[in-house]
């Protein structure tokens, strides 16, 4: 096993017009961390995020970018840089969001945890996490979905949508290829593959900070599709629970 000072970790960002974001973030990821590389995920943002993440490349060797044809979604990003990541032969991945919600001074903590544990979520909604400057009505719908998809699925975690997570790379390799998600749901969808698998998951407390800059690609739409994917996956979950429930068992020979 590979000692975990010696571990190659790389934190995925995905962008999309993030340009008055993406420096501070991968700046202050590379002061908390120092040891581990940032890989810049950029769907061709018309801003130019792109090409100031490339400035940063070139003045810094832990700084990756890969560039992607077009917009094609959040889920979609973290997805390709995953594969990147393992590709390279990196022991841990992060997903990290761009826009300032996640602090990268709090990373520490999940790569700690990652020592006794294959998954971790930071975690808006255990003892010691936060949720600044959100709305009321954001944050219901948060928690909302979180409570929603642990009473259609059974995962035993508070905070099951957040996307702050930490990754042994042995656990996405069991499991990248049966992800079907490519949107918001990809942190549901990713989570329940890692328990299914029988992985271990954790759970840290962290703070989400609302943007101060750009603007926030989530709409209501999106949240209903998840939820709806969410309940296509309970239904059939808790039929075949049902239906083993009252499965004959087979005489012994």
């Amino acid at each position: 096993m590979t000692d975990q000072a010696e571990e190659r970790i790389l934190v995925i960002v995905p962008t999309y017009n993030e340009r008055d974001n993406i420096e501070p973030i991968v700046t202050r990821l590379r002061r908390a961390v120092a040891r581990a590389d940032v890989l810049v995920v950029d769907d061709n943002s018309p801003d130019g995020t792109g090409q100031l993440a490339d400035a940063l490349a070139d003045r810094d060797c832990q700084v990756k970018v890969m560039h992607r044809q077009g917009k094609e979604g959040l889920g979609a990003a973290y997805l390709a840089g995953f594969r990147w990541g393992l590709d390279h032969g990196y022991d841990v991945l992060v997903e990290h969001d761009a826009d300032g919600s996640h602090q990268p001074e709090q990373l520490p903590r999940l790569l700690a945890a990652l020592a006794d544990a294959d998954m971790v979520k930071g975690s808006r909604y255990v003892a010691g996490g936060s949720v600044v400057n959100w709305p009321k009505s954001r944050e219901l719908l948060s928690r909302g979905g979180s409570w929603w998809t642990r009473l259609m699925i059974g995962l035993p975690l508070r905070d099951i949508t957040g996307g702050f997570n930490a990754f042994k790379a042995e656990t996405l390799r069991a499991v990248l290829d049966d992800i079907a998600s490519v949107g918001y749901n990809l942190q549901v969808d990713l989570t329940w593959q890692v328990v299914q698998h029988g992985f271990k998951v954790v759970e840290v407390p962290i703070d989400f900070i609302e943007r101060q800059r750009g603007q926030s690609k989530m709409s209501g739409r999106i949240v209903v599709e998840a939820l709806l994917r969410t309940t296509v996956w309970g239904a059939r979950h808790r039929w075949g629970q049902l239906r083993n429930l009252f499965r004959p068992s087979r005489p012994r020979a």
